[in-house]
């Protein structure tokens, strides 16, 4: 497809206006350029920024196999990416390999060779070392959050992922983190650097501002503070697993409904989380650093710190998670009265006085169904809205963000129907199928 078709199609698919100059500057650069380093914030669009020049330099005449392997740190950015290309409706196969994953699974899907093979370094290091598929027609290598991956040690599988490519190919480094250094074994001669970090862009929609703790243990004040913001919704970041599920189980025995975020999940708990997170199910997310990069978690406007990050990186990506594409956006540093500021931190943030009364936030109002049958069973959203409507005796407003995924189904629905709904559709059948479906918790 030509350029001016893929951005037509993308525009549709994704209900946006047009792409924008990071976008553009990052495709333009791969049509003639070798290695390329792109910085750009949290939040501006850099999945499809190296998306849409893929798509148009992969080849339809190409025997079959993987045309771009990207890389990313953790599995939750490899399925959202996964996610996007399927959005973009290329026709072209994409694949996501990661650990934690079945690997027979993944096996089974590389014997049929996707052009776009998505993958932690990991994961992607032991398919090469099984020999799960050819590495001969690999044009383009994207390290995505290559900081990140760094971070994490994921050198050495990413140092043997490069040497086991022999042909010539371009790697395209993706970061939010301006103050990167590019490891020896991939190092590039040829560099073009698309820096689109600015302190300009990293101030100008957030506003930073203190909350003070009189007590040591800051649960109190964080209560207080989820109650004054009270019906938006707030992503809480800790420094540790065991900190976030303290913090949590305080809040939920003062009254506050959230739920948790951490690596120490299941997939399949963290993956429910974040979509009864988005769907409005639960208004408040108490997490790690996990949270700070690549998650579909649009729209927040609230980010908190119950503990500062040790690095100015992570406090970068924490605060992306919110003031994204020219949207704005609150930062609240939560402190004890004898912390002192950061490094990182160079004035003073102004302080936020909480008022002395504050109600609890309301309960939210909807609940989350998971159906244990997806796109692979052929389901799909009007056939969802269909049966609860007619066998649930829904109405169209009482249904609201629905996810299909290959096996199961996330449905929000009015709390208030809940229990009706779960009544009605127990013995009922979806196009001739019985399905699990039951609350998500």
């Amino acid at each position: 497809m030509q350029q001016d078709e893929i951005i037509a199609q993308v525009q549709k698919n994704f209900a946006i206006g047009s792409i924008n100059p990071m976008q553009v500057a990052c495709w333009e650069s791969m049509q003639y350029t070798e290695d390329i380093l792109l910085l750009s914030p949290t939040g501006s669009g850099k999945t499809l920024a190296f998306l849409l020049p893929l798509w148009q330099l992969l080849k339809s005449n190409q025997p079959a196999g993987v045309q771009c392997l990207v890389l990313t740190p953790s599995r939750e950015l490899a399925i959202q990416i996964e996610q996007v290309w399927k959005k973009m409706a290329t026709g072209y196969k994409v694949s996501c390999c990661y650990g934690g994953h079945d690997m027979q699974l993944e096996i089974q899907g590389l014997t049929e060779p996707p052009a776009l093979l998505v993958g932690t370094p990991g994961r992607i290091a032991d398919h090469i070392k099984r020999a799960t598929f050819v590495l001969s027609g690999i044009e383009n290598l994207v390290f995505d959050e290559f900081d990140k991956s760094l971070a994490l040690g994921f050198q050495e599988d990413m140092s043997y992922i490069v040497k086991s490519l022999n042909k010539p190919f371009r790697k395209l480094f993706v970061s939010a983190t301006e103050s990167m250094e590019i490891p020896d074994f991939a190092a590039s001669d040829s560099l073009t650097v698309l820096d689109f970090i600015t302190a300009k862009e990293a101030i100008t929609a957030l506003q930073l501002v203190r909350v003070v703790s009189e007590e040591k243990d800051k649960v109190t004040k964080l209560a207080d503070l989820l109650s004054f913001i009270n019906k938006e919704q707030v992503l809480v970041f800790c420094n540790h697993r065991d900190a976030v599920e303290r913090t949590a189980q305080l809040l939920l025995e003062k009254g506050i409904e959230n739920a948790s975020f951490h690596g120490g999940m299941e997939q399949m708990q963290r993956e429910q989380t974040l979509i009864r997170f988005r769907n409005g199910t639960v208004r408040f997310l108490i997490a790690t650093d996990l949270a700070a990069r690549g998650l579909d978690i649009p729209e927040i406007r609230h980010v908190v710190h119950f503990h500062l990050p040790a690095t100015e990186a992570e406090f970068i990506h924490r605060n992306g998670r919110t003031a994204r594409m020219e949207a704005t956006g609150m930062a609240y540093l939560l402190m004890h009265t004898d912390d002192l500021l950061p490094y990182y931190i160079k004035k003073m943030p102004e302080l936020l006085s909480l008022p002395q009364k504050l109600s609890l936030p309301a309960a939210t109002d909807w609940a989350t169904i998971y159906i244990n049958g997806g796109k692979k069973d052929k389901l799909n959203k009007i056939d969802i809205v269909g049966f609860f409507t007619q066998k649930g005796q829904l109405l169209k407003e009482d249904i609201g963000l629905i996810i299909v995924k290959d096996r199961n189904a996330f449905v929000a629905v009015k709390k208030k129907k809940l229990k009706s709904l779960l009544t009605l559709v127990q013995q009922e059948k979806i196009k001739g199928t019985r399905y699990r479906i039951a609350e998500a918790r």
